[in-house]
């Protein structure tokens, strides 16, 4: 009976210990919440951009192309007699490459005698009045036609050089019907190709901040990572006249000098062209960070307290120094140098001197 009575009373002990204990943690938890709040003010350093003169010096890759590729093929398709070259082979402007079946050009050839024949012997009548001029003028037509197809056939049975370089594909065999089906990369018809190696040309894209400062005549310079120890020359030979909208560069043709041809279509190249001095902002390094997964780069600035994020283009680097491009960015700006990796857009910074 002393036990069941005592009950009620640890149950209420026990009770009012788990209210005191609830209120203390409900208290801790209550207190605790208003320093989670508490917004960070991070501690940093700052410069004051300032613009630089600078030799302006612009680089970019490009793929090199022949100065001149044709791919040769007759005007019809028909059989071919004889290719006299093969992939290598240099060859002269005019050199005979491909000789077609002829049996078209000999019947022709035949029928013009024919009407030349006939066109000589009615002139002669024609002088003398024994024929009307209406039927000179008819003879005198289809010699005309027939004359004009000998010269036609005659400059499609035989394929020559159009300019002096070097046999970069061949297509067919001899005895080979050429259908005039499209069979080469460029997506063209071809018996054979011949491209033209010296020069070169390349083209490269620019941003369109710089289409003032680029003209045609510019020279530049060439380098190709297989040939790190030569430098090459170029000339911009044409600057097109439009940006393009999605990319906002536009695009120049720069011939490229090859002395000994070691450089070839396809080779991978930078290319370089000074723009003269110009003003620019040039800054540490370290003060710009790059988005991970991503080429993007960005600086921090200090404004009104508060770090502002600022999306940049590198230019040229200077040791330690790095030219970056944007149009947010203006001379007097504080751009943070220290503390910078913690930061995110709008956090509330401090400037510490020390």
């Amino acid at each position: 009976m002393k036990l069941l009575k005592s009950l009620p009373l640890i149950a209420l002990a026990a009770l009012i210990t788990y209210g005191c204990s609830n209120k203390s943690d409900d208290q801790k938890q209550v207190a605790a919440t208003p320093a989670n709040n508490v917004i960070k003010t991070e501690k940093i350093k700052i410069i004051t951009m300032a613009n630089q003169l600078i030799a302006k010096n612009i680089e970019y890759t490009s793929t090199l192309k022949a100065n001149e590729e044709v791919h040769l093929v007759p005007s019809t398709p028909g059989r071919i007699d004889q290719i006299f070259v093969e992939v290598g082979s240099r060859v002269k402007k005019g050199d005979l490459l491909v000789q077609m079946d002829q049996t078209q050009l000999q019947q022709a050839i035949i029928q013009l005698k024919n009407l030349e024949t006939d066109y000589k012997r009615l002139d002669t009548l024609q002088k003398v009045g024994s024929i009307t001029r209406q039927q000179f003028d008819q003879i005198s037509t289809q010699y005309e036609i027939a004359r004009s197809n000998v010269d036609f056939l005659k400059e499609n049975t035989r394929l020559v050089a159009p300019f002096s370089g070097i046999i970069s594909g061949k297509y067919f065999e001899n005895g080979e019907m050429y259908s005039g089906a499209p069979n080469t990369a460029a997506g063209k018809a071809a018996i054979i190709s011949i491209v033209q190696i010296s020069p070169l040309k390349a083209f490269v894209n620019i941003p369109e901040s710089y289409y003032p400062l680029v003209n045609e005549g510019m020279k530049t310079e060439i380098q190709s990572d297989i040939y790190p120890d030569e430098d090459y020359t170029g000339v911009i030979i044409r600057k097109y006249p439009t940006i393009d909208v999605n990319t906002h560069s536009f695009q120049v043709e720069i011939r490229v000098e090859n002395p000994g041809e070691k450089l070839r279509p396809g080779m991978f190249t930078r290319v370089s062209m000074s723009l003269g001095e110009m003003n620019a902002l040039v800054v540490p390094a370290m003060a710009v960070l790059k988005m991970q997964g991503s080429n993007e780069r960005y600086i921090f600035l200090e404004e009104n307290g508060k770090a502002k994020r600022i999306s940049v283009t590198l230019g040229q680097r200077f040791d330690e120094m790095v030219e970056i491009i944007s149009d947010e960015l203006k001379e007097g700006d504080h751009l943070i140098i220290v503390g910078q990796a913690r930061l995110v857009d709008g956090v509330p910074v401090e400037v510490v001197t020390e």
